[in-house]
C-alpha cells in the first residue's frame, strides 16, 4: 500500500453491502482509503442530490488505512460532501464507486447511482471508476470483480491518463476462472421498456410495482459492452458527459 496515495470510495448500495466491502478490498492495496457511502440503498438515483432535507455524516468504521463514513443522502451527495467539504485541503488520487450489485452497462449508465457518483467525481478532475458486477444477489461472488477491478485500478493509477477520466466497468457474473479478460467497449444502443403491475392495498387504494426488461438494439455488435459481457469479458467504457447530438447540428441550423 502506498500510504501517500488517497483513494476515495462511495457506492449506491449503502456502506453495508458486500460489494462495498469488495471495493475496499481493492482500494486498500493501492493507498489510504477514505469512504463516504449512503446509509441506505440508493439504486437508480443517477445524479440526484438532496436539497430539501439536512444531511448527517456519521463515522461507521475506522482501522489502519481505512476510514468509512455514512451519509443519509444520494451517491452524488456523498461525492459532493467529500470534495466540497471533507477533502478541501487534501489531494485525492482516484475515486472508486461500487462495486455495484447489478449491471450498469448500456443505457443503465444513465439511471445508475453508482455511475452518477463516478461521473460527479470526474467533475472534480479526479480519475474515477464505476465498478459493477452483473449479479443482483446480495451475497454475490465478487472474486472476479476484485481481480479485474484491481488490474484496472492499477492501470489507471500508473497510466498517466489525462483527466477528466471516468470509466464504466462491468464484470460478467461467471466464475473468475472463466473470465476471458478486459475488453475496451462502447455503450450498447438499447432501451428499457417498463411494465407496471397494479395492485390494491387493504384500504382499497391502487398501487404499482415497477418492472421491465432491457431491449438490446444491436445484439451482434462486437464492440459493445453488452456483447463483451455476454461473451465472458470485463467491459470497460470511457464515459463523457457532453450530451450534445453533434450529428444533428447541421440539419437543425437549416430549420431554426
Amino acid at each position: 500500500m502506498n500510504k501517500e496515495r488517497v483513494i476515495f470510495l462511495t457506492n449506491d448500495d449503502s456502506y453495508r453491502s458486500k460489494g462495498f466491502a469488495a471495493a475496499i478490498e481493492i482500494a486498500r492495496k493501492f493507498g489510504r482509503v477514505i469512504a463516504i457511502a449512503p446509509d441506505a440503498p440508493q439504486s437508480g438515483m443517477s445524479q440526484a442530490i438532496t436539497i430539501y432535507n439536512p444531511l448527517y455524516l456519521r463515522k461507521v468504521r475506522e482501522e489502519e488505512g481505512v476510514l468509512v463514513y455514512s451519509l443519509n443522502g444520494t451517491p452524488v451527495d456523498c461525492v459532493k460532501m467529500a470534495f466540497d467539504h471533507f477533502f478541501r485541503d487534501e489531494k485525492v488520487d482516484l475515486v472508486i464507486s461500487g462495486i455495484n450489485h447489478g449491471s450498469n452497462a448500456a443505457v443503465n449508465v444513465l439511471y445508475s447511482g453508482t455511475m452518477g457518483a463516478a461521473i460527479e467525481a470526474a467533475f472534480y478532475d479526479i480519475p474515477s471508476i464505476g465498478l459493477s458486477l452483473t449479479d443482483h444477489n446480495l451475497d454475490a461472488d465478487f472474486e472476479g470483480a476484485v481481480k479485474y477491478g484491481s488490474k484496472i485500478v492499477e492501470s489507471v493509477l500508473n497510466g498517466d491518463i489525462p483527466t477528466p477520466l471516468c470509466l464504466n466497468v462491468n464484470v460478467p457474473n461467471i466464475p473468475c476462472s472463466e473470465i476471458k479478460g478486459i475488453r475496451l467497449s462502447r455503450q450498447t444502443r438499447g432501451y428499457w421498456r417498463e411494465e407496471f403491475y397494479k395492485r390494491t392495498d387493504p384500504h382499497g387504494r391502487d398501487y404499482f410495482w415497477l418492472t421491465g426488461a432491457f431491449s438490446n438494439a444491436e445484439p451482434d455488435a462486437e464492440e459493445s459492452d453488452e456483447w463483451a459481457l455476454a461473451n465472458g469479458y470485463v467491459a470497460v467504457v470511457p464515459i463523457q458527459v457532453d450530451l450534445t447530438a453533434y450529428k444533428q447540428m447541421e440539419q437543425l441550423k437549416k430549420i431554426l
